[in-house]
């Protein structure tokens, strides 16, 4: 582990993967987590809790870890790996939480991605990763997930991303600290890194929380999610057709007679 990245999420996180990505590292984001260690962490994120040692083991061969959960614990994870350096992505509180609420608007418009989490095995168990995540990071249980109502307490959540930014700034060691906003560049964030200067633009991703269209088309754990699920809408498809074939079988006059009286009540 070299870089852990602090900042909370809709601070340039997804930003910050392509550009920590650009500059050679190997990098976990939020869907990683979930998808190569989501066991470990429901176990962190649990009553039984985790340890040191966890996190020596889970990112042994990673380079940077960015996004949630590991922002909500740098400082363990920086125990783990002592010569990692911690990079703060901040921004101003009001337009971090309209960006936060855009990204959530973007998921609880986007059926498919909502159904994924129903129909799809892995969807579910992405679901119950991102309900203990929301837990610990703000303390607020999403019940199923067609309920984005978390999003809503701007009181509770602009709290917590206060608390995150100023905890950070006044506990990690300054010298493996940057405080460090996208809109900077790649100038000061290769300074830190000891990296040279890229001779391309600084990346710019996830702009108005756009990133689960992009997924659905490039994480293997989203394509899963659409193939699990196509997979339990044929089973439950066939499973209706042979329950209406053996009903009618059992009793067709009632059955026509029931399709007969609707259709010419509706005419």
């Amino acid at each position: 582990m070299k870089v852990i990245l602090a900042g909370y999420s809709k601070t340039g996180t997804k930003t910050m993967v392509v550009a920590l990505t650009e500059l050679g590292y190997n990098v976990y984001d939020y869907m990683d987590h979930f998808w190569y260690h989501g066991d470990k962490w429901a176990k962190i994120l649990s009553s039984s809790g985790g340890s040191i040692e966890d996190f020596k083991e889970m990112y042994e061969s990673v380079d940077a870890v960015t996004d949630a959960p590991p922002y909500k614990f740098w400082e363990e994870i920086l125990q783990a790996y002592p010569d990692a350096k911690v990079i703060l992505t901040s921004r101003d509180e009001d337009s971090w939480y309209e960006s936060a609420c855009k990204q959530t608007k973007a998921l609880s418009s986007h059926f498919i991605y909502q159904l994924m989490q129903v129909l799809s095995p892995t969807g579910w168990r992405l679901f119950k990763h991102h309900r203990r995540v929301i837990m610990a990071l703000v303390g607020i249980e999403v019940r199923h997930p067609f309920d984005f109502s978390h999003a809503d307490n701007r009181m509770v959540l602009t709290k917590a991303y206060r608390h995150h930014t100023q905890y950070c700034k006044q506990n990690c060691p300054p010298e493996k600290l940057l405080d460090y906003d996208v809109r900077q560049g790649w100038a000061p964030l290769c300074k830190f890194l000891g990296k040279e200067i890229p001779d391309k633009p600084f990346p710019h991703e996830n702009i108005a929380g756009n990133i689960v269209d992009k997924m659905m088309v490039t994480h293997p754990t989203m394509i899963r999610m659409q193939r699990e699920m196509a997979g339990t809408v044929v089973i439950l498809s066939l499973g209706l057709l042979y329950g209406s074939y053996k009903l009618y079988k059992s009793n067709p006059g009632a059955i026509m007679d029931k399709l007969w009286s609707t259709v010419w009540f509706r005419w």
